[in-house]
């Protein structure tokens, strides 16, 4: 599932194409995705003036004139397709292309989602943070509010896994497994050890590596994995600087041939597997 680079990388291509421009034509080719939509979406949605755009976690918000927002969500196999009308060509309607929109700018935004597990739903602008779905969520990784005593206090107390914790949207949001074991590496933490045992200068580690393996990677546009690409169909290739995830195996980058040192090894965490180095990581 994207995560938010890739979902800041979305977003922001959004901004670009999209910001400033009117929906002339809302088409939804089928009325649910992982939920249903609002039946009168397409209705809302024409006419509408977009003015701007806001990611929340894993979510992007479509601010339109009027006072409503578009919320969208990838799911697992969702993307965003952009591209310039052209009245000399016909338009081709991509397979699982469940929504689109045409603006009068010459615009056309589609949807694509062939395991339908995405979302697309309305809310008022001024209650995005009461929608069902951003109720919940923790802390922003790249708010400047968000610091070592913020993720400690979220962390006091929790007998689980440090992995476990920080993959807890409630804990902070956005993050998915890519990136917290990239994270975890950085900062020297081990994916097992107790969240409740880290202090003040693990906490203040902790946080500058996931801000800096998050902005490493949207400045790389997001990493690519089967489903994933950019909004003008451009890969990302931030998967070509991880440093411990999918490496099973490999030689530790940080610490190659030292003695002790076995190589970057996996475990299973809850289902989902966890890339590290023993030697390093406490």
């Amino acid at each position: 599932m994207p995560e938010l680079p890739e979902v800041e990388t979305v977003m922001r291509g959004m901004r670009a194409h999209l910001e400033g421009h009117t929906i002339l034509r809302a088409e939804m080719r089928r009325p649910d995705l992982r939920w249903a939509m609002p039946p009168d979406l397409a209705t809302r949605l024409t006419g509408a003036r977009v003015e701007g755009f806001h990611r929340r976690g894993k979510y992007i918000l479509m601010r339109l004139g009027g006072g409503d927002s578009v919320l969208l969500h990838l799911g697992m196999s969702g993307r965003i397709l952009l591209s310039r009308l052209d009245p000399a060509q016909p338009v081709v309607v991509g397979a699982h292309e469940h929504v689109v929109l045409e603006t009068e700018e010459g615009c056309r935004l589609g949807f694509v989602d062939p395991r339908r597990f995405g979302a697309i739903d309305l809310v008022p602008t001024n209650l995005e943070e009461e929608h069902r779905l951003l109720a919940g969520l923790g802390p922003e990784p790249l708010d400047p509010a968000w610091n070592a005593e913020v993720l400690r206090d979220a962390l006091r107390g929790r007998r689980t896994p440090l992995k476990a914790a920080l993959l807890d949207q409630r804990t902070v949001a956005g993050l998915g497994n890519i990136y917290v074991c990239e994270a975890l590496f950085r900062a020297r933490l081990s994916p097992e050890r107790d969240a409740a045992s880290i202090g003040p200068e693990r906490a203040a580690r902790l946080v500058a590596a996931i801000r800096a393996v998050l902005e490493d990677a949207i400045a790389a546009g997001g990493s690519s994995l089967r489903d994933y690409v950019q909004p003008d169909g451009e890969l990302g290739y931030f998967q070509h600087g991880w440093r411990v995830y999918g490496r099973e195996g490999e030689p530790c980058p940080d610490c190659p041939g030292l003695p002790g040192c076995g190589g970057v090894r996996r475990l299973v965490q809850s289902g989902r597997s966890s890339f590290f180095c023993p030697k390093l990581q406490r």
